[in-house]
């Protein structure tokens, strides 16, 4: 397969942990042809989007992982799969990469994970499709809606729906001498959206991430547990990775939502769970595959370009 991946700057990737570069290094260990593509250089012309496109050859020094070949502009449909890998923010060149993306879909091209399913799924909103599954939760704007949520909880995390690895969260108690100047701070002065969900204890024993890839749910999670005195378990936040087996709570959830994710084109899923509570469900650019091979073996790398032969076949 010639795969193209989109990708944040090549040399800012952190290659011995990095969840694309491995998928990258699994591609290559079978053969197959490998493009990277800055979001930027996408562009749509009497009918076609194609963008410039860097062919490469991963390697196994994660200090030069990647040996670099031509330049050339193709079309998105000259490409068997082309993975979207890019991180937040969710901005407006965001949605326009996933209008383009959309485009080439169009015409043809195999995208995951599918940009009209990335561009509608909110990471943070999208738990309010599965609230069986979800601890107590808001999602509003106006102060007092939050307050009094936060009231009733006592004790609450408070997060932007734009966020990610950890950036600002809050753990806010009712009777917090900041609270209101958190609040103030997250709504942007009550004019932002933000969710409150209640505070979960099991956060001591980690945030964990449950891989979904093609609606094959990977046995083990990574538990994202918080450092001393700190409450986000995010390991951009300095949280530890420890990788575990699903417990059977984590493995229902799982099972539940893998089917309906798939059937919208999310080819690679990051749920976050907290104490058999979903929390998150990530389809920009799901992490922690490196951390359960090394502590586990277990291939996740290698799956996610399996289920992308079968789909490209």
């Amino acid at each position: 397969m010639r795969v193209a991946c989109i990708l944040d700057p090549l040399d800012h990737l952190k290659a011995y942990k990095d969840s694309s570069v491995a998928i990258l290094r699994a591609a290559h260990a079978r053969g197959h042809q490998l493009f990277a593509i800055q979001r930027e250089d996408l562009a749509w012309r009497a009918g076609a989007v194609s963008a410039r496109a860097l062919a490469l050859t991963p390697t196994a020094d994660d200090h030069a992982w990647y040996q670099p070949g031509e330049v050339a502009r193709l079309a998105l449909t000259d490409f068997d799969a082309v993975l979207m890998r890019q991180d937040p923010p969710f901005d407006f060149e965001y949605i326009t990469a996933t209008w383009l993306l959309e485009r080439a879909v169009a015409t043809g091209a195999r995208v995951f994970n599918d940009p009209r399913a990335v561009r509608d799924h909110s990471e943070k909103v999208s738990i309010t499709e599965f609230p069986q599954f979800t601890a107590p939760t808001l999602v509003a704007r106006a102060a007092e809606d939050v307050d009094a949520f936060i009231d009733e909880m006592g004790d609450t995390i408070l997060k932007p729906l734009d966020g990610m690895g950890g950036s600002g969260i809050f753990r806010v108690r009712a009777d917090d001498p900041n609270r209101n100047a958190i609040l103030e701070t997250l709504s942007g002065l009550g004019t932002r959206t933000i969710m409150a969900q209640r505070y979960l204890p099991a956060i001591a024993d980690g945030d964990k991430r449950v891989l979904i890839i093609g609606g094959q749910v990977v046995p083990f999670s990574l538990a994202r547990i918080p450092k001393a005195g700190e409450t986000r378990g995010n390991l951009a936040a300095g949280g530890r990775g420890v990788a575990m087996p699903l417990t059977e709570r984590e493995r229902e959830i799982a099972e539940t939502l893998a089917p309906i994710l798939w059937a919208r084109g999310l080819l690679i899923v990051g749920l976050d769970m907290i104490g058999g509570h979903l929390t998150e469900i990530n389809v920009t650019s799901p992490t922690c595959m490196v951390e359960i091979a090394t502590q586990k073996g277990f291939d996740v790398a290698g799956l996610v370009v399996e289920q992308l032969e079968r789909v490209a076949a």
